[in-house]
């Protein structure tokens, strides 16, 4: 067998081993109570497949090859970007001042909630775009801007930064520093809230839909304890928490004056309109890639094929390697690079529809077995992941 490049090799993979063998003998098996998954014994008929070294390209490679061929003009911010902040905004307000005042049925509020929830999504995606520097470089006007952009997800610029540029940037698909990557089969056998979720919401359960209108807030929130938690100084973290709270005190203040029943067509449906699209797109980009040893953009991550409209509502963020390779530049060149990365990397680029995208989300399951399959606990079925077994066309679990 091959050996595994470093944490996520011998040791992750002879535990999961010795997890799935002592019940690979039953196709149900894994459906089996959790204090039976502890109580296993190995088996030596597991016969699993050699896992592949991943070939991996460091970040500057691609960066120094794309600079070379890409004209200079594009790796400048954008201020006019900015302006987008008052078509989104004059929406949303337009939105929530309708139910909030207006004498209106749900099957109206409804709809318009929705549309509130389109708003806040636009509104969170360009203050992704502006927190990274691709609009406004000055440091007191850029976050100023993001936290008006996050406002609807009450989240701080600060904690933005830090969970988002620093850990999830820096380190992409790579096992316990990325905060965005997800569990692996090991994990789940140790944490019993993970094994929970896993069984309320199945592979192919229509609550994975209802799991996406949730999963950012939660993620969030999450991201939250973990910052004050974490080794940043003292003012970083009173910012954070000044910087939260200034955002929940806007929204519990908006619930006070219009009352518990309009507040949910203002803000509680619009939050999770925005979870789930915010999140279908940030799922896609990342969880059906390979969990990596070194941060390649082109092997960790997956853009996707949305119609233009969409595009300019949200910021191009379906060109989501293309930000990863420059996360600093504007969105409005996104497409340039992606042209260029499909010229230069053919066979390493990912590229899906996004409803080809989301629909493997649904039909895989997301465990980490190892760097290049994922498992159903429920089954003990295996997948691959892209560039590594798993067809889009035709989904099936590995041989």
């Amino acid at each position: 067998m091959a050996a595994l490049p470093g944490r996520l090799g011998p040791g992750l993979f002879r535990r999961s081993h010795r997890c799935l063998s002592g019940v690979a003998r039953t196709a149900g098996c894994l459906r089996r109570r959790d204090s039976t998954l502890e109580q296993r014994r190995p088996v030596h008929a597991m016969n699993l497949p050699a896992i592949p070294r991943l070939k991996l390209n460091p970040h500057r490679h691609y960066v120094a090859e794309l600079r070379r061929r890409l004209p200079a003009h594009i790796f400048e911010p954008v201020p006019q970007r900015a302006l987008w902040m008052i078509a989104y905004g004059a929406a949303a307000v337009a939105g929530i001042a309708t139910v909030a005042f207006a004498p209106i049925p749900a099957y109206v509020a409804l709809p318009i909630a929705a549309f509130i929830g389109v708003a806040f999504s636009a509104l969170e995606l360009l203050g992704h775009e502006i927190v990274h520097g691709a609009v406004i470089r000055r440091p007191w006007l850029r976050d100023l801007l993001a936290g008006i952009c996050f406002l609807p997800v009450a989240v701080s610029p600060m904690m933005w930064r830090l969970w988002h540029n620093l850990e999830h940037h820096g380190n992409t698909q790579i096992h316990e520093k990325d905060p965005d990557a997800y569990s692996t089969f090991d994990e789940y056998l140790r944490r019993p809230g993970l094994r929970l979720l896993h069984r309320i919401v199945p592979v192919r359960s229509i609550l994975f839909f209802v799991l996406l209108s949730a999963w950012f807030t939660v993620h969030s929130l999450t991201s939250l304890r973990r910052t004050l938690a974490d080794r940043y100084p003292r003012p970083i973290k009173a910012r954070v928490v000044a910087e939260t709270a200034l955002g929940m005190a806007f929204w519990a203040a908006l619930a006070w004056l219009m009352g518990w029943d309009r507040f949910a067509y203002a803000f509680v449906i619009p939050l999770l309109v925005n979870n789930f699209i915010v999140m279908s797109m940030i799922a896609t980009n990342h969880l059906l890639n390979p969990l990596l040893e070194e941060d390649d953009p082109l092997a960790g991550s997956l853009s996707l094929r949305m119609p233009k409209l969409l595009n300019v509502i949200f910021s191009n963020f379906s060109h989501h390697t293309e930000h990863h390779v420059f996360p600093a530049m504007s969105a409005r060149f996104l497409p340039h690079v992606r042209q260029m990365i499909k010229h230069v990397w053919p066979d390493r680029y990912h590229e899906l529809p996004y409803l080809t995208a989301l629909g493997l989300l649904w039909k895989t399951p997301r465990l980490y077995l190892d760097n290049v399959r994922v498992i159903d606990p429920a089954t003990g079925q295996r997948y691959g992941v892209l560039g590594h077994g798993l067809d889009p066309q035709r989904v099936a679990p590995l041989e």
